[in-house]
């Protein structure tokens, strides 16, 4: 599948089949996930709920390309993570993926408008061309009067919409997001949720959030349960 096929309505976004992932822990081998397979198609938002513990960072750093399978495959854009080199998984993460973090890992040297421009300098373009679509899509978050404000100087519902504009503004095919509300409180946590439901609805981007904040899980179209190492619908 080419790169280009990814943006028809019908094209799975990120797939995964049969996937599993086991670690050791001295003598003894852990199963974590255990052959879970996942179709995720542009546009949607799906939340993975679980307790903790029951593999759902594992799941989102394996779709991510953060982490390779002990079986099993992970595609992107229609390339199986496995069957390519580092740096061609950075360059499809980089393309086609946002990320973002239950702590919003800022970097805190820079003002919001640099540290969004970053997955544009890395690929490659212009700080002028990256300073315009940075600003552009902080306008987008509610964070156009804050752009040259440093992390340290914004609320942490500001730096969560910062880090969530990062993940935005190479308009990639999905964003994983690891509990985006975590740390917020529940006025924040709820414009957080309306803007990711905005935004979706508005670039047509997909989201797969993993959360235990049953509010947000209850305001994505599709709710995923990992359990046992397995992955179903709830």
């Amino acid at each position: 599948m080419s790169d280009e096929a990814i943006m028809n309505d019908d094209a799975a976004v990120v797939t995964c089949e049969e996937l599993e992932k086991t670690y050791s822990q001295g003598p003894q081998l852990v199963h974590v996930l255990k052959g879970v397979n996942l179709q995720v198609r542009r546009g949607e938002r799906i939340a993975i709920v679980g307790s903790s513990g029951s593999g759902k960072t594992t799941l989102l750093n394996l779709l991510g390309g953060l982490d390779l399978p002990t079986s099993g495959t992970v595609s992107i854009a229609g390339k199986d993570l496995a069957k390519v080199d580092e740096t061609e998984r950075g360059l499809l993460r980089n393309k086609h993926l946002g990320f973002v973090y239950q702590f919003h890992h800022l970097l805190g040297e820079f003002t919001a408008l640099e540290n969004v421009c970053m997955p544009l300098l890395i690929a490659g373009m212009s700080m002028v061309d990256a300073a315009e679509r940075a600003r552009s899509i902080l306008g987008r978050v509610g964070l156009a009067a804050r752009v040259e404000h440093k992390p340290s100087e914004l609320s942490g519902g500001e730096r969560q919409r910062v880090a969530i504009a990062r993940a935005l503004v190479a308009e990639p095919s999905c964003v994983l997001l690891d509990e985006p509300t975590g740390n917020l409180d529940r006025n924040t946590a709820t414009e957080i949720h309306a803007l990711m439901n905005e935004l979706n609805a508005t670039l047509q981007i997909s989201f797969i959030v993993v959360t235990h904040d049953e509010v947000l899980a209850s305001s994505m179209q599709r709710r995923l349960l990992l359990a046992d190492g397995l992955l179903r619908e709830q």
